[in-house]
């Protein structure tokens, strides 16, 4: 199934990438995009020679490559920014694998090994087992999305991201009628992730996230294994990360090796380290504020000190019409 966001989710005009850029390195393509999915997506014949300028050339894995070919490419249109650029989205992430600071992951990720790379699924699932990404995607077709990401730190960007819906891998996975919640888990390789062995690591390895099942159920949530029509690089979590756009980007957990389903709520890593702060669901709110600072705005990036680009922080990132029937009933001001 492929979604198309309607309304208030959708990026608006400006959010898409300006044509000249779109289409400035090569043609994009070949022939002409002469069709239209079922679902209503348009379905490019290629992406990878030139639909995004200034993005680096990378080596991607031979799956990647062949399933680009057949990718379901989303033009969402509206109004009032452009999507943030690809230097910016790579350069500037958290990453405390890496690192604590902005660029670390960009200096320290290319170090780090992705192939082979495997999944291992456990705990209240039909189909348990090691997986390869390759495994993973194989049945499946990728597409692109177009979403904001929010982090708690009160900046945000917009990012084209390439993957598949959750829901299709947990259907295919098949958990039992006791698993509640997915858990996640992020790589643990000291020797290729400086920051674990740093003087910041307060965190209690390996970093975990977890959502409930009708989260990880619902069509927005993506599996990405790239962004801006290549590749994931390392420092954006490559192989394999989870993107859930109307959550803060700790939820969308980085560079995963298992997947687990579980009956109990799983004790995710920052809930664990200050519940004051960090709640399990973290879904985007201006009405409810970070201890230490208000999340009533957010800054754009790229920005700068006299062009900061500060706007209004919407509810749940702008997804509010997809997602708010999740959480009815429930106080979001204590379900943070």
């Amino acid at each position: 199934m492929f979604i198309k966001i309607p309304r208030r989710g959708d990026c608006r005009e400006s959010e898409v990438i300006p044509e000249a850029l779109y289409l400035n390195r090569r043609q994009l393509l070949q022939g002409s995009m002469l069709s239209v999915a079922a679902s209503g997506l348009p379905v490019l014949t290629r992406a990878d020679e030139g639909r995004y300028a200034q993005v680096d050339a990378v080596d991607a894995p031979a799956w990647f490559d062949a399933k680009l070919d057949q990718a379901h490419w989303e033009a969402v249109t509206a109004d009032g920014e452009s999507i943030t650029p690809y230097r910016d989205a790579t350069h500037y992430n958290n990453f405390y694998e890496f690192g604590p600071d902005k660029g670390d992951p960009a200096r320290h990720a290319p170090k780090l090994v992705t192939e082979p790379w495997t999944v291992m699924v456990d705990g209240e699932v039909t189909n348990p087992g090691r997986y390869s990404v390759d495994d993973l995607f194989s049945p499946t077709q990728l597409e692109e999305r177009i979403y904001r990401l929010r982090c708690v730190e009160a900046w945000s960007m917009v990012i084209p991201w390439l993957g598949f819906p959750l829901a299709e891998l947990v259907r295919r996975l098949e958990p039992t009628s006791n698993a509640k919640y997915v858990r996640f888990e992020t790589l643990v390789r000291p020797e290729q992730m400086p920051g674990m062995r740093a003087g910041f690591s307060l965190i209690d390895w390996p970093y975990v996230e977890g959502l409930r099942m009708d989260e990880a159920m619902h069509p927005l949530s993506l599996m990405a294994v790239g962004m801006y029509g290549r590749v994931l690089p390392n420092q954006n979590g490559a192989p394999l990360r989870l993107v859930v756009p109307w959550k803060y980007g700790f939820k969308s957990i980085k560079s995963i090796v298992r997947i687990s389903f579980v009956h109990d709520q799983p004790a995710t890593t920052w809930e664990t380290m200050a519940p004051q702060e960090y709640g399990f669901y973290a879904n985007v709110n201006p009405h409810v504020s970070h201890p230490r600072w208000s999340q009533a705005r957010e800054r754009r990036l790229p920005g700068s000190l006299f062009k900061p680009n500060v706007r209004e922080t919407i509810l749940f990132n702008g997804y509010a019409d997809e997602v708010s029937h999740l959480y009815a009933g429930m106080d979001l001001s204590k379900d943070y």
